[in-house]
C-alpha cells in the first residue's frame, strides 16, 4: 500500500564537519563525503515522484567560517555542478539556485547560470539549491520588491496579501515544503525558508549528513506519512471532511 508523500522536501544537510573530525580528517573531507547523499536524495525524490526538493547548501551566515573552508566549499560547488549537470538533465531535474549571488566568484556564477539554462524546461523534479541564502533576507527582499511595485503603481497596498507576498519570495511559484529534514542532531531551522516552513512537518535525525542513506530518507517519509496535517483545524473537523470525501 502506498503512503502519503510530500510534494516538496526541504533539507538542512548538517554534520559534514563533525563526520570528518570523528575520522581525524579536515572539514573539507566531510563536505566531499556529503556529495553522495545529495545524489541519493535526488534519485529517491525522482523515484517517489516527489515534485520539489530544496537543499540548504550554504547560508548567508556561513561566510563567517574560516576562509580555507569557504574556498574549499566554493570549489566543491563548481566541481559538483559541472560533474553532475548532464545526469540531472537526463533525469528531468530542473535546477534553480536561491540566495545572493553577488559574493560568488565568476566561475561559480557561470556554472549556476549554465545549469539553470540547460535544465530550465525539465519538469520531473524542481531542485532548489540555497546558496548564500538567509530566510530573513529573503523576506526583506520580497518586501522591497512589493514596495517597488507600489511605488511604480503596479500594485496597491490593499492588493498585498499572503499569495502576493509568497510569490515575491525565492520559492515563489513552488508549493511550500511539506517535510523539513535536518540531519546532525540539531533541532532548529537556522534561518531557512522562514515564511515557507509555517506548516511544514519537521523531522530531526541524529545521523550526520554523510551517513544519511536511502533507508534514513525512507524513515523520514514514513514519519511524514504518520502525521496528521491539520493546518489549524481540529482533528474532528478533519475526520468529518474525510468522511464526506468521495
Amino acid at each position: 500500500m502506498s503512503i502519503p508523500l510530500p510534494r516538496h522536501v526541504a533539507i538542512v544537510m548538517d554534520g559534514n564537519g563533525r563526520w570528518a573530525r570523528a575520522r581525524g580528517g579536515a572539514r573539507a573531507e566531510g563536505h566531499r563525503a556529503g556529495v553522495e547523499p545529495v545524489r541519493m536524495v535526488i534519485e529517491e525524490c525522482v523515484r517517489h515522484e516527489i515534485g520539489a526538493l530544496t537543499l540548504f547548501a550554504f547560508s548567508s551566515e556561513n561566510w563567517g567560517r574560516p576562509r580555507d573552508e569557504v574556498m574549499s566549499l566554493m570549489s566543491l560547488f563548481v566541481e559538483s555542478l559541472e560533474a553532475e549537470i548532464k545526469e540531472l538533465h537526463r533525469r528531468g531535474v530542473r535546477v534553480r539556485f536561491i540566495g545572493e549571488r553577488d559574493g560568488l566568484d565568476g566561475r561559480l556564477r557561470a556554472s549556476i547560470a549554465s545549469s539553470e539554462h540547460v535544465t530550465a524546461a525539465n519538469t520531473r523534479l524542481s531542485l532548489q539549491i540555497a546558496l548564500s541564502y538567509g530566510g530573513r533576507r529573503d523576506i526583506v527582499s520580497a518586501a522591497r520588491r512589493l514596495a517597488q511595485q507600489v511605488e511604480r503603481r503596479q500594485l496597491t497596498l490593499s492588493q498585498i496579501d499572503e499569495p502576493h507576498f509568497a510569490a515575491a519570495l525565492s520559492l515563489g511559484g513552488i508549493p511550500d515544503p511539506d517535510l523539513f529534514i535536518r540531519t546532525g542532531g540539531e533541532q532548529r531551522v537556522s534561518n531557512f525558508l522562514l515564511w515557507n516552513l509555517a506548516y511544514t512537518e519537521l523531522y530531526f535525525t541524529e545521523r550526520l549528513w554523510p551517513d544519511f542513506d536511502a533507508a534514513a530518507f525512507e524513515a523520514a517519509l514514513q514519519h511524514f506519512a504518520a502525521r496528521q496535517r491539520r493546518f489549524g483545524l481540529s482533528a474532528e473537523q478533519l475526520q468529518a471532511a474525510d468522511a464526506g470525501a468521495p
